[in-house]
Formats: structure tokens, C-alpha cells, sequence
């Protein structure tokens, strides 16, 4: 007997045995240990790989579309990194599409789940990268509570925060400073925000955001900020130009 199908079976009837009464009893329990390595890249089962390949091709139809092109490898990283401040940017850049504009953008580095690679960029990088149903989100928010959120910020490190946002914070997560357009922040003004649902709700450590009022989050398909990131790169793709970010400073550790 194959000796995964030989566990499966074995489960199946332990599951059996304790969830309901049977006239079935244990006989007894084997395993072994399985080690999966690249031999099973150098020796394919073929009878795999010809059940999969029809699946195959209807997932590489929908994954392998071209967005757009990327300039240069970027790597998420705190306290800021070049994808953590393309994606920010991105949802400030959105904004038009919902008649808003924010003064700022906010994107939690732990949603952003895998690299992008220098070169052609397809809707399966894509999805890599952004692979929750996060959605588009707006809020106000006044300014001492812009100042809470950027301390809530370098408390985790660093985020990920739109072009124009100059925080200095300290290698143990204190804020020394924080301005916006070589502005101080007025504790007093209102401030348009622009981030995802989840963490307009406060998660991810940044709980300022449920001081927000007016918001406004979106919840159709096309607010995913998967789709608003290709809706990006295909806008640059139709001008000729290379997606490009790169870390400048929008958040520094004092030395």
C-alpha cells in the first residue's frame, strides 16, 4: 500500500473512532518519514504531471497576462524599502479614481508577501505580492493623530509610506520627528488618509486609524489593491515607462 495513502486511511479510521462509536478498532499505527527535496524535481512523476497539466494550463492562462515592467529588483524591508514605498505611493496614485486626495499613504509591510524582480512583471507577480482581499481605504484624521500613527510606525520599525512623509525614529521604535511636504504636522489640521481596510481598522499595530472619521473603503473586486497595483503598472506600461521606486529617506534610523 502507497504509504501516504496507508496515513490517510489510518487518520480516517482513528477520526472514526473517536468521533462516534464503531465496531472498527486500531489495529495499529505505522509512519515514516517522507523527505521532499529537489529529487523530485529530477525525477517528475509522470502520471502527475499529466493529471496536472490541464489545471496547469488554465492557471498559467490567467497568471501569465504582462502588467507591466520593472526597473529594478525590490525586496521588502524596514525600516523602508523601494516595494514598501512603490506600493504607498500606488494607493495615494489610486486616489484619483475615487475622487480623493490624500495627503499621505500608509502600506503594512507584512501584507506585502513576496519580491519583485527586475523585468517583465506579470499578474501572477502580482498576486504574489498582494495576495489578501485587502481593499482601498480613506480616512481623516487630525493631525496629533497622524503624529500617534507615525509613532505607532516606528514602534513596528517602519511601514510602508507615501512620497512626501519624512519620519527619523530611533533603532529601539521611538519617533525623534515627523513632517509631511517639509511641513511639520499641525496637530490641529485634518489630514487625508489612504490605506487598506484592514489596517484602517486599526490592526497591524496602528491603532490611530480608528480615530479616523469619514471613511470611506470600497468593497467591489476592483478595489483590491491587487488590481489598483496592476491598474498601476498598466498605466506605465501605456506610457512607456519602467515601474521604479527606490528607498530616499522617507524613514531613517538616528545614528
Amino acid at each position: 500500500m502507497n504509504t501516504s495513502f496507508r496515513i490517510f486511511a489510518l487518520g480516517a479510521v482513528a477520526a472514526m473512532a473517536v468521533g462516534c462509536t464503531t465496531h472498527f478498532q486500531i489495529a495499529g499505527v505505522e509512519r515514516s518519514r517522507i523527505l521532499v527535496n529537489n529529487r523530485f524535481d529530477n525525477e517528475p512523476n509522470s502520471q502527475g504531471t499529466a493529471f496536472l497539466a490541464p489545471f496547469k494550463a488554465q492557471v498559467d492562462e490567467v497568471m501569465s497576462p504582462v502588467m507591466g515592467v520593472a526597473a529594478r529588483d525590490m525586496a521588502v524591508a524596514r525600516p523602508e524599502s523601494g516595494i514598501s514605498n512603490l506600493l504607498a505611493d500606488i494607493l495615494v496614485w489610486s486616489g484619483k479614481d475615487y475622487g480623493e486626495k490624500p495627503d499621505f499613504g500608509v502600506y503594512n509591510i507584512g501584507g506585502i508577501r513576496a519580491a519583485l524582480s527586475k523585468g517583465i512583471v506579470t499578474y501572477g507577480d502580482i498576486n504574489d505580492i498582494a495576495p489578501f482581499e485587502n481593499k482601498i481605504a480613506f480616512t481623516t484624521l487630525k493631525g496629533d493623530k497622524v503624529m500617534e500613527l507615525f509613532a505607532q510606525i516606528a514602534k513596528r520599525g517602519g511601514e510602508g509610506v507615501s512620497h512626501g512623509v519624512e519620519m527619523v525614529i530611533t533603532s529601539d521604535g521611538k519617533l525623534v520627528s515627523a513632517c509631511l511636504n517639509g511641513e511639520e504636522i499641525d496637530p490641529q489640521r485634518e489630514y487625508r488618509a489612504v490605506t487598506i481596510d484592514y489596517i484602517v481598522q486599526g490592526n497591524d499595530g496602528m491603532a490611530a486609524f480608528k480615530s479616523g472619521t469619514n471613511t470611506v473603503s470600497p468593497q467591489e473586486d476592483k478595489d483590491n489593491s491587487r488590481f489598483l497595483i496592476m491598474n498601476y503598472f498598466k498605466a506605465m506600461q501605456a506610457e512607456g515607462k519602467e515601474v521604479d521606486a527606490k528607498v530616499e529617506g522617507r524613514i531613517t534610523i538616528q545614528q
